[in-house]
């Protein structure tokens, strides 16, 4: 009565893809995705690094770093995306962010 352990995440059809991979600490890598595993291992061939912006570590810049065969180790892979079709949008919480902090104020009363 055993079931066979499946992933959550199902990535045979970005096998021989570019795929963009956040890990754990801010690194941003993006490469062909070659294989993979259950525990979410991943192997990238053409591997680029994102490099941080000095002044904000928590943004990304253009500037990469060539890293070639890159292998993932997958618990400190937080995300795995296509590169095809990939654009940043604004965060749409900064809004709400200030509105909130106007409309609360201090409650001294």
């Amino acid at each position: 009565m055993s079931k066979a352990k499946e992933s959550a995440v199902d990535l045979a059809k970005f096998v021989d893809k570019g795929v963009r991979v956040k890990l754990a600490g801010g690194r941003e890598v993006q490469g062909i995705l070659k294989g993979y595993d259950q525990l979410l291992n991943l192997v990238l061939d053409e591997a680029v690094e994102y490099l941080r912006d000095p002044e904000d570590p928590l943004s990304v810049t253009d500037e990469t770093r060539t890293l070639g065969l890159l292998v993932c180790r997958g618990t400190a892979v937080m995300l795995v995306a296509p590169s095809t079709g990939m654009e940043e949008i604004a965060n749409p919480f900064l809004g709400a962010k200030a509105e909130g902090e106007a409309a609360g104020g201090d409650d001294d009363s």
